[in-house]
């Protein structure tokens, strides 16, 4: 309850009044509902105002002051009249028990029936309230805005990435999840019609628009967090679908990161700052080399946030190619990657060499503060306008010794299988589906097949394989070295080495995309609302990667899910009151905040307060 001023002119007048004004709880959310008008009078100075209505409404329930001292509030109890009057007005014939409620007993207080007191409409609020308040301190409500989405439309955005951010599901799903949280509250709107029709439309709405709102949200964020503009990191990852996908282009089978190579999949190319927040994103085929990505991805990235030349671009070995190079000559963008194994091969020697290694310690991530600290080799050596940075790692040894092996062991068991059905004949066994077994094989396993002779006699129908002994202790030499190469000449090999490795922010982008956000599998079939799919996760992590980095800037080594998990007991719910004369009271208000959730508010500077309480009175 508080007092609100209207003024209005008439005939070069200005006439002011003064209403009293309670938030009432609707089937359409929160609304504002005129108890009484005040006149013209100004109950008391403004500053003032909000002391004055709760006092009105303490009076009104029939609470009295406790400590109160001195002689009664006069003025208070005028007005206490002056509503009671306007109340009755606008009741026409109510009950003697209707109106006990609100006057006042002899004890000066409400007699409330304790054994008809429940709660009721509990909805989980702590997530919701976290991601709503980093939606408005991203300022996408602004954002949209200015690219002409309208009230509603900007609302079911909001529902939709909080949505990702918190339980992702299908749009046929999301309308049941958003009623069973406190978002209704929040947004103080109703969410009872909502159907998975409207956010289908909705998507298409959005798809027009992703490019200016990543640029718009880049800029915020550099504002916001202070980022570094010089460095670029670019991954692409694959997103499957389930399916056939027949009306969508860009569903191919290719290679799949997540396992699934029977299923058709669109690519996903993510560029992000060395703090991880994502600058651009684009969807490509599925059947697209990661090459051939990057330049229409510095294309994005130009229209985002603008390139200038001196930037560096760090991507991995499968990036690299001739139009890879061009496109960032072309910009005057410098780069670090890591060579391919064929190039690395020809370093033998040099790795071999001790001399010239140097050691440097990887400390655990930010994000990850339980990885073990490591102990990496590096030596630098500059070959022409390039500078190669060899890379020796011990827990990488291990690894890629156990890939081998395993690799190998497959190898040869698909080989013994190849070589019996040979040796059996029959139409399995023709010289042209042999050929296409060998080249699935070296395709399967690059790895280990190069060291592999496989030989195969078409007129004597004959196949066999043997091993290279000297590429294969060539390769193990080789177990846990990486060649990384940059055209920079001002880094040491220490430097150049750090800046590679922060390619893992992109890695650790897709996985949080991918699992706790949802996005994998598709099962959207239509291009535009694919794009807009991963779209949204993109906003969503948006919000995850600002929650987080506000942790780490305090301190705090968690994550997003954590922080969901420890926050989804926080509630909002209304406490139903019925009084002994009958009229129940309603107060809709949110639950008071476990120590553990106070604390996590505290740090992400968000306010405890999830929404202001509202009372309102219903017959029994």
């Amino acid at each position: 309850m508080y007092i609100r001023k209207s003024s209005r002119t008439y005939k070069g007048r200005t006439y002011s009044n003064y209403l009293l004004v309670e938030s009432v709880l609707t089937p359409k959310g929160p609304r504002q509902k005129i108890l009484c008008s005040l006149g013209d009078m100004s109950p008391r100075p403004k500053e003032e105002w909000l002391a004055l209505a709760r006092k009105l409404e303490a009076a009104l329930v029939g609470q009295a002051e406790l400590l109160s001292e001195g002689p009664p509030d006069t003025e208070l109890q005028a007005l206490v009249s002056k509503v009671k009057g306007a109340s009755r007005e606008k009741r026409p014939g109510p009950s003697a028990a209707a109106t006990a409620p609100r006057a006042e007993t002899a004890a000066g207080v409400v007699a409330v029936d304790p054994e008809r007191v429940e709660v009721e409409q509990c909805r989980e609020a702590g997530p919701v309230h976290v991601g709503y308040q980093f939606w408005r301190r991203l300022k996408l409500d602004e954002i949209l805005t200015r690219l002409g989405f309208e009230e509603r439309q900007r609302t079911l955005s909001c529902a939709l990435v909080l949505n990702r951010l918190i339980r992702p599901g299908s749009e046929l799903a999301m309308p049941d999840w958003v009623r069973s949280t406190a978002l209704a509250d929040l947004l103080e709107t109703s969410f009872e019609e909502l159907n998975e029709d409207v956010l289908y439309r909705h998507l298409d709405k959005l798809h027009g628009k992703r490019a200016e709102i990543e640029a718009a949200l880049a800029e915020r964020e550099r504002d916001l967090f202070q980022l570094d503009p010089t460095l670029f990191f670019y991954d692409v990852t694959s997103t499957y679908f389930e399916g056939r996908a027949l009306s969508n282009p860009q569903a191919k089978r290719g290679y799949s990161r997540d396992g699934r190579p029977q299923c058709k999949q669109v690519l996903v190319g993510l560029a992000v700052n060395r703090d991880g927040f994502p600058l651009a994103h684009e969807v490509f085929a599925g059947n697209r080399h990661d090459s051939t990505t990057v330049k229409e991805m510095l294309e994005a990235l130009d229209r985002r946030v603008g390139l200038k030349a001196g930037q560096t671009v760090v991507v991995d070995r499968g990036m690299w190619g001739e139009e890879t190079q061009q496109a960032l000559g072309e910009r005057g963008l410098h780069y670090v990657m890591a060579e391919r194994q064929t190039e690395r091969d020809q370093w033998l020697e040099e790795f071999e060499d001790a001399e010239g290694f140097e050691e440097v310690m990887r400390h655990p991530s930010p994000r990850n503060p339980f990885q073990k600290k490591t102990t990496i080799r590096v030596k630098m050596r500059r070959l022409g306008e390039q500078t190669h940075v060899l890379c020796l790692s011990s827990e990488r040894e291990q690894k890629d010794r156990a890939i081998r092996e395993l690799h190998e062991k497959r190898l040869v068991a698909d080989l013994e299988k190849l070589l019996r059905r040979v040796a059996q004949g029959g139409k399995r066994a023709e010289p042209k589906k042999v050929l296409e077994s060998m080249g699935r094989l070296k395709e399967r396993y690059p790895r280990v097949a190069r060291y592999y002779r496989m030989e195969y006699d078409a007129e004597a129908k004959a196949f066999q394989y043997s091993l290279d002994e000297e590429k294969r202790t060539r390769a193990e030499k080789l177990d846990g070295s990486y060649l990384l190469k940059t055209d920079r000449t001002d880094l040491t090999a220490d430097e150049v080495w750090r800046i590679y490795i922060l390619l893992t922010r992109a890695e650790a982008a897709f996985r949080d995309m991918k699992s706790p956000l949802g996005e994998r599998p598709i099962f959207h079939h239509k291009a535009g609302r694919v794009e807009s799919h991963v779209f949204l996760c993109v906003l969503a992590y948006h919000l995850l990667i600002s929650i987080e980095k506000t942790l780490l800037d305090q301190g705090v080594h968690t994550s997003w899910a954590t922080v969901r998990e420890t926050l989804k007991t926080h509630q909002v719910c209304t406490v139903v009151l019925p009084t002994q004369q009958g009229p129940v009271l309603r107060i809709r208000k949110a639950s008071t905040p476990e120590p553990a959730q106070r604390e996590i508010y505290h740090k992400l500077k968000v306010p405890t307060q999830v929404i202001r309480p509202t009372r309102t009175w219903s017959e029994a």
